[in-house]
């Protein structure tokens, strides 16, 4: 990665019950190391976005990794030549992804998931290794949807991740009998969306595992069109993750 600029996301559900020490612990690692973004804290586990140096990301994961609750944490990387955030924020929040169903804790089990490379050989088969029909469900918010998606991915076009469990109550019948892969940027929101819908009784609901960043990473990014929105100043990566604008 030829940029002097490494951009991380990352997230894990974990039981956390030090929040107060854990963000005063994090905020010192990052300040330390000049590293910029945001780092989300709740009880149902952890959400960052950093961004900085890449001796010094590597030098944070490696002091947050120590901690066993996030040793092995998965992270999606991009490079850029500047920072893509002009703050530090390391906040405590009622949960790292909202949904407003506290019930929903990926902690106590997660919904199955399948790597990038399974979900695109099932987009060219049309089905899974079962022969049932596959759906993406994409789990994002709509403005999102429109700088890029999979093809056909079907779009509810909701506002905020709130409003997906109402969306999942007035389609279900869509989904009966098909396996529907829920998909996002980086994992997150799809991980809460498969657990929710299995907990509806639906039966064949995967996630994409690290959502559609892994994707780009590991695949040539065939059956996707466009480019993926990201929270930052960089607005949008493309398929090789690099910046692009996707309305310009």
């Amino acid at each position: 990665m030829n940029h002097p600029i490494l951009n991380i996301a990352a997230y894990r559900f974990v039981p956390l019950d030090d929040l107060d020490a854990l963000r005063a612990r994090l905020l010192a690692e990052a300040s330390e190391r000049a590293l910029k973004g945001t780092i989300l804290l709740a009880e149902e586990g952890i959400n960052l976005f950093l961004a900085g140096a890449p001796e010094s990301v590597r030098g944070f994961l490696d002091a947050l990794c120590a901690d066993a609750r996030f040793a092995g944490l998965e992270v999606k990387e991009s490079g850029s030549d500047t920072v893509p955030f002009r703050y530090l924020r390391v906040k405590i929040k009622r949960e790292i992804i909202r949904m407003n169903h506290p019930t929903i804790r990926p902690a106590k089990g997660r919904a199955p998931a399948v790597d990038a490379a399974t979900l695109q050989r099932w987009l060219d088969a049309g089905v899974d290794d079962d022969g049932r029909p596959v759906v993406t469900l994409d789990t994002r918010n709509g403005f999102e949807v429109d700088f890029g998606t999979f093809d056909k991915a079907i779009d509810w076009r909701i506002t905020k991740f709130t409003e997906f469990p109402a969306a999942v109550a007035a389609h279900r019948n869509e989904l009966e009998g098909k396996t529907v892969v829920s998909f996002c940027t980086g994992g997150i929101r799809c991980e809460k969306a498969a657990i929710y819908m299995r907990e509806l009784g639906l039966d064949h609901v995967y996630q994409l595992e690290g959502g559609i960043l892994k994707y780009f990473e590991e695949t040539d990014a065939r059956h996707y069109h466009g480019t993926c929105f990201v929270f930052d100043e960089r607005e949008a990566l493309d398929p090789h993750l690099q910046v692009k604008n996707a309305q310009s």
